[in-house]
């Protein structure tokens, strides 16, 4: 089966594998995990961070981040598409008791004026006091679009105007790193915080990691303790993060000639109302309204196929470590195959 629901379906490599089985471990609650230690430290570094900490899920990096950035009643600054949003379970309302600013724009970007415009006045007391601004970059929910990096300089700007903590949900920042050709210490530069998930295109089982300043990680560290997030023997679970990151960023590029190969193909077809422009390795695309999203998709299960609907007459696909050249034209076949609707009436009415 060709399973190109998420990136996070990927299982890890047999040299991945063995690298996790000759870890050497301790209890990371403690702080003696040598592994998870030696993953946190390259982390910091790559950013130019002080510090970082190991964490099971960029829902709960992103979550802690939050809590360290915010007090109760405070207000943050996100996009109407964004992961902490949508699919954290309310874990920002749960966990830190704020209350969320939502901005549109372009496939899950704003801009730095649209932050201004919507601080609230410090001397008012009818308003929640807007502590902190959450950027995603790659968005997922924008089809992996990729943030223009002298746009996010910008915010950073009026976050300091404002004295305003700035946080990125990188779960997917080396796609956009590969795509744009940016460096990790372009963006430890203007973030304060960071997560960066190890388990979508680096293809670890497990993890990820949340990189600051020492003082923001030393709170992190007592929120994920309180969460239930402190790991023992992690060393096993640190050595796949080595590994990705020493061996699988620079094959992202394979994922976004993939997904932009199909995005060519998808435009051709009939039955295709529109596909969001492919940044990197996510494609989402509408069908027209005569097509049905799971016929589709139960005639792309019977050709060995996998996708996600992803709302209304709506699909995506993720390309990751696990699908090669082969599985894509299969995957070309099987869109191209498909009998649709509206490719039956266009022969009819030819």
């Amino acid at each position: 089966m060709i399973d190109l629901r998420s990136d996070t379906l990927t299982r890890p490599t047999p040299d991945m594998l063995d690298a996790m089985m000759r870890a050497t471990v301790g209890d990371d609650v403690f702080g003696e995990d040598p592994t998870v230690i030696e993953l946190q430290l390259k982390a910091a570094r790559l950013f130019g961070k002080e510090a970082a900490m190991f964490c099971p899920s960029g829902t709960m990096t992103n979550q802690i981040a939050i809590k360290v950035h915010t007090e109760p009643g405070d207000e943050i600054i996100c996009h109407e598409m964004s992961h902490l949003y949508l699919w954290e379970g309310g874990g920002v309302a749960a966990n830190s008791f704020v209350s969320v600013r939502l901005m549109k724009g372009d496939n899950g970007r704003f801009t730095a004026e649209q932050v201004r415009e919507n601080i609230n006045p410090r001397d008012d007391t009818h308003y929640p006091y807007t502590r902190l601004v959450a950027i995603e970059n790659t968005v997922n929910k924008g089809g992996g679009a990729c943030w223009d990096f002298d746009e996010m300089k910008r915010i950073r700007n009026v976050c300091d105007e404002h004295r305003l903590s700035l946080h990125l949900d990188g779960a997917r920042l080396f796609n956009a790193m590969a795509a744009r050709g940016e460096s990790s210490t372009q963006f430890g530069e203007i973030f304060d915080t960071i997560s960066i998930c190890l388990s979508k295109g680096l293809g670890a089982p497990v993890g990820s990691l949340l990189v600051g300043s020492e003082k923001h990680i030393r709170k992190a560290l007592r929120i994920r303790k309180r969460m239930g997030g402190g790991m023992r023997q992690a060393g096993y679970l640190a050595a796949a993060g080595i590994f990705a990151l020493d061996n699988h960023v620079e094959r992202l590029a394979d994922d976004h000639r993939r997904a932009k190969a199909l995005e060519k193909e998808l435009l051709t077809l009939p039955y295709i109302d529109s596909v969001l422009p492919v940044e990197t390795n996510i494609v989402i695309f509408k069908l027209v309204e005569t097509d049905n999203v799971s016929t589709l998709l139960e005639w792309l299960v019977g050709k060995g196929i996998k996708a996600s609907c992803y709302g209304p007459n709506t699909i995506r696909v993720v390309f990751h470590l696990e699908i090669n050249d082969s599985d894509l034209a299969d995957v070309i076949d099987g869109f191209r195959d498909y009998p649709s609707n509206t490719a039956s009436n266009l022969e009819i009415a030819a």
